[in-house]
């Protein structure tokens, strides 16, 4: 071997060493620097004819394990995804209070019936009155509350999906810079470690907000990919677009977050996103708050309706002169359609003495006032002959109006053998006549309807529906058309179910009985779901919409802010209906009495009444009373807000985990930097001292020579 040789092995060892030394120093350096990967130098000895010529570096990596890369980033993006569901979840479920506690939502249902009960045994207290009143109030000033901070926490979800969005937009385009500096410097066996430590941190925070796969390039760089395949960043960088509805309510329909892929193909995002901060907000938008607002409808609207219907077997005293009703969203043809049993409109004076009275005996579309004949066409006609002048009745936008004449107060009372009833509601009941809680639009969607009822609306007039697939991205949008015809409901159901032009695709609408309207799809296992997009139906007379009418889409879930105790009796809680009207008081005496609390009593047991509730958020619904579906709504807020806390803490935990062991093997160890640097400066002096080695052999050579 050679001098020269002997230098040149020196001086590669020399100058690896000092790369060696280099890399531990940027190693040391970076040891809190977080989600840095250390780098690592690969030696080979370098050979010449067979020969060892010195030692090279033949690329510096980073320490990645591929594995724990993709464990740590799906455990990180899960953890996003639980974090923030629970996070807003929370703020849903702190608004109901404690359930097991004495202050909640949940515990002032029994408050305010325990407050009837107590007003039941002494209807005379203008104290008891007032107290009871307010807290029926306050109980409904509540649930508004509830449901509008349910809508805030949804707003808040949807705003925060832009922002993620205009976050990972330039994570995706820096990543995407980095690819190209990464390539270029790979090309020239550069060190790139630089590039790529900068680049892997970037791809740490978009793994927050989506799953994300790997795939190192050839070239240098790597493909992102979502969990299904969507291109991230490959040839170029992927672009998400959405657009934040705004302010939301229960109705709102969302639009899709897009992905252009590098190659100008265009997709729904949620279609190949299955977890992360995204897929965390998009579920509690779409699922978790949307499912408490629908039960928190469902809850209030019964308890609003039983409230009224004990409200309606009852009257003030004095009766008041004026009684107007719900708006029913019907015809009055339809309206009375449907009726069976007995009940007596009568027209009472001050001190309560009946003055006249119009006994109707209902029998399906016919009826007979006073025994004489009268179908719907002719009940105004017939029933205000009957009252005499003492009293009048119309009907006009879907609402029964009963005027006093004279004086004259109005009270109704039904059969206690066969009490008038159109789906489980009597006739006071039913039209709202005696309401203590009002609205203005339908809240209970058993309307009676049936396939040849008329359904009012016009011709051409359409509204929107929008089928969304169980990832939350839209399947289609369909707009359907009120069809020419005689305009009966079956001819509109015929319309909403066309496989064409209607809903038939996906599922169909059916009514009931009862005359509710309801969509069911035809793949239950697939949990594609329909809303309401756009409504530009009216109905005459009521002036109320399809979707308002039926409950249709989001409808159900605003009924929660909906209610108040009717303005009257707030002015004035005299008004509170207590008495029950006497069909039996002997003539020229009394049929009510201020005495009288067994109308008290009757709203106290609204609580304990069997109640049909509709299936709402998630919940089959089924017959219960009002205290037993709050009580289970209660648990199933706490239990969901519990299982929303586990899978959070879990998901954080695991992610903890992964990062912890993803550091042990990527990260930097100052034991091992520190051994390593006094590695490289032994080998640095060795091959210093083989250069001097070789320098004092020359010089030997030299002297010789000369």
């Amino acid at each position: 071997m050679s001098l020269t040789s002997i230098m040149n092995i020196a001086t590669s060892g020399l100058q690896t060493a000092q790369a060696q030394l280099r890399i531990t120093s940027d190693n040391i350096a970076n040891v809190n620097t977080a989600g840095y990967v250390r780098k690592v130098a690969d030696q080979t000895a370098a050979v010449t004819e067979g020969y060892g010529s010195g030692v090279d570096v033949a690329r510096v990596r980073l320490a990645t394990n591929r594995f724990l890369q993709a464990a740590g980033m799906s455990a990180n993006a899960d953890s996003a995804r639980q974090t923030v569901r629970y996070e807003l979840y929370d703020q849903i479920q702190t608004q109901f209070g404690d359930p097991s506690g004495d202050g909640g939502f949940f515990a002032g249902i029994d408050k305010l019936f325990a407050s009837y009960a107590t007003l039941g045994e002494s209807p005379t207290s203008s104290a008891a009155r007032q107290d009871t009143v307010y807290k029926t109030q306050a109980l409904f000033n509540e649930a508004s509350g509830i449901a509008t901070q349910i809508q805030s926490a949804r707003q808040e979800a949807d705003s925060r999906l832009q922002s993620a969005v205009e976050t990972v937009n330039p994570l995706l385009e820096q990543i995407d810079k980095l690819n190209k500096t990464i390539s270029s410097g790979s090309v020239i066996n550069q060190d790139v470690t630089g590039a790529q430590n900068a680049q892997q941190t970037l791809i740490n925070q978009l793994s927050q907000y989506m799953d994300v796969k790997i795939e190192p390039r050839a070239n240098g760089g790597v493909t992102l990919r979502t969990g299904t395949g969507m291109t991230l960043v490959g040839e170029g960088h992927a672009t998400l677009s959405y657009q934040a509805a705004g302010t939301v309510g229960a109705a709102t329909a969302f639009s899709d977050i897009m992905i252009t892929e590098p190659n100008g193909t265009r997709w729904p995002l949620l279609d190949g996103v299955s977890s992360g901060e995204i897929r965390g907000l998009v579920e509690l938008r779409d699922v978790d708050a949307p499912a408490a607002a629908a039960r928190l409808g469902e809850l209030t609207a019964k308890l609003a309706d039983e409230l009224n219907r004990a409200h309606n077997t009852n009257s003030s005293v004095p009766a008041p002169t004026s009684l107007t009703g719900r708006n029913t969203g019907q015809s009055l043809d339809n309206a009375l359609t449907g009726f069976t049993g007995t009940t007596t409109i009568t027209a009472v004076d001050s001190a309560g003495v009946i003055q006249a009275s119009a006994e109707i005996v209902f029998s399906g579309a016919t009826m007979t006032i006073n025994g004489v004949a009268a179908d719907p066409t002719t009940f105004l006609t017939t029933i205000n002959a009957q009252l005499g002048g003492a009293a009048t009745v119309s009907f006009a936008d879907g609402r029964l109006q009963i005027e006093g004449q004279a004086g004259n107060g109005i009270a109704i009372a039904d059969d206690a053998t066969t009490p008038s009833s159109k789906g489980g509601r009597g006739f006071s009941h039913w039209f709202g006549m005696n309401d203590l809680v009002s609205t203005t639009t339908p809240t209970f969607y058993d309307t009676g309807l049936t396939l040849t009822s008329q359904h009012g609306f016009d011709v051409g007039e359409n509204l929107t529906f929008r089928f969304t697939s169980e990832s939350g991205s839209r399947l289609r949008d369909v707009t359907v058309a009120v069809p020419a015809g005689t305009g009966t409901m079956g001819e509109l159901l015929t319309a909403l179910n066309d496989p064409v032009s209607g809903v038939g695709r996906y599922g169909a609408f059916s009514l009931d009985a009862s005359g509710t309207l309801s969509f069911k799809a035809y793949n239950a296992s697939a949990a594609t779901t329909m809303s309401v997009v756009n409504d530009g139906t009216t109905q005459d007379p009521s002036g109320v919409s399809m979707s308002e009418l039926f409950g249709l889409g989001g409808t159900g879930a605003t009924r929660a802010g909906a209610y108040s105790v009717r303005s009257d009796i707030q002015q004035d809680p005299g008004k509170l209906a207590l008495a029950q009207l006497n069909l039996s008081a002997p003539a020229g005496t009394s049929a009510l009495s201020k005495n009288d609390g067994r109308g008290g009593l009757l709203l106290s047991d609204a609580g304990k009444k069997n109640v049909n509730f509709a299936s709402a958020g998630g919940n089959g619904g089924g017959i219960k009373t009002l205290s037993a579906y709050a009580a289970d709504f209660a648990g199933d807020i706490g239990a969901k807000g519990a299982a929303a806390k586990t899978r959070a803490e879990t998901a954080t935990a695991l992610a903890q985990e992964a990062g912890s062991r993803r550091n042990s093997a990527e990260g930097v160890n100052m034991d091992e930097e520190l051994v390593n640097m006094t590695t490289f400066q032994q080998a640095y002096n060795a091959s210093a001292r083989l250069i001097q080695a070789s320098k004092d052999m020359y010089d030997v050579l030299l002297g010789i020579l000369q």
